[in-house]
């Protein structure tokens, strides 16, 4: 009953608990997420593993920011794993260099608009420009996509507004932030149901929590994956 539209986040301390969580979630779920919290505990082997010997599908988030060169050079590194998603700041400087590292492989490159975990009060004591958060998300996507971005990140909350720009056509939008009703929120602000992010745009949902950390994570992957169908 896989779904590639769901991608679970492996939020996990090292790959062997990532790889155990791939396991008992067998054939249900075919792309994960493999974000930095697990970089220094074996994400990218464990990105490779899931990716050649699984035939999963990988989106690696990295969130990459730095020079241009820099990051042209670190997602020319990446690209050789022949990962599936790969992101990065939705800086225009940031997204051309990493769209330039990342020439001649299939690796999509998504830029990060603002993340889910940040509210007004957050961009205001980061010295962030004024405006609404859900404006300045659909400028940063613009832009990105202006930029070469194949799509963006954003919250469920922003997708619809996202997929009605003219930009957006042809790319993707993914939606982290994603919780199933009942669900705690976590640290994530900007929220909606699985059903209601796909509903709004969103072309893949991320999703780890409350899968991860269920009593029964195959039972919850199930229950998200028919609440999507």
């Amino acid at each position: 009953m896989s779904d590639d539209r769901l991608i679970v986040a492996i939020d996990l301390p090292n790959a062997l608990e990532g790889l155990q969580l791939a396991e008992t979630l067998g054939d249900d779920v075919s792309f994960y997420k493999i974000g930095l919290g697990m970089l220094t505990g074996g994400g990218l082997a464990l990105a490779n593993e899931l990716k050649q010997e699984h035939g999963k599908r990988i989106f690696l988030d990295m969130k990459l920011f730095d020079i241009g060169a820099t990051v042209e050079n670190a997602v020319r590194g990446l690209a050789q794993f022949d990962l599936d998603f790969l992101t990065v700041h939705g800086d225009p400087h940031v997204v051309r260099a990493a769209k330039q590292g990342a020439a001649g492989k299939d690796m999509k490159i998504l830029a990060v608009t603002i993340l889910t975990s940040l509210d007004r009060d957050d961009l205001d004591a980061g010295l962030m420009k004024p405006g609404d958060v859900p404006d300045l998300v659909g400028e940063r996507a613009a832009r990105a996509f202006e930029a070469g971005a194949d799509g963006v990140i954003a919250s469920p909350q922003e997708a619809a507004m996202i997929r009605a720009l003219p930009e957006a056509s042809g790319r993707l939008i993914v939606t982290p932030g994603v919780r199933p009703a009942g669900a705690a929120l976590g640290d994530q602000k900007r929220v909606a149901t699985p059903a209601q992010a796909l509903k709004d745009g969103a072309d893949h949902i991320v999703v780890g929590r409350p899968v991860w950390a269920a009593e029964d994570p195959a039972a919850a992957a199930r229950a998200i994956l028919s609440e999507i169908a």
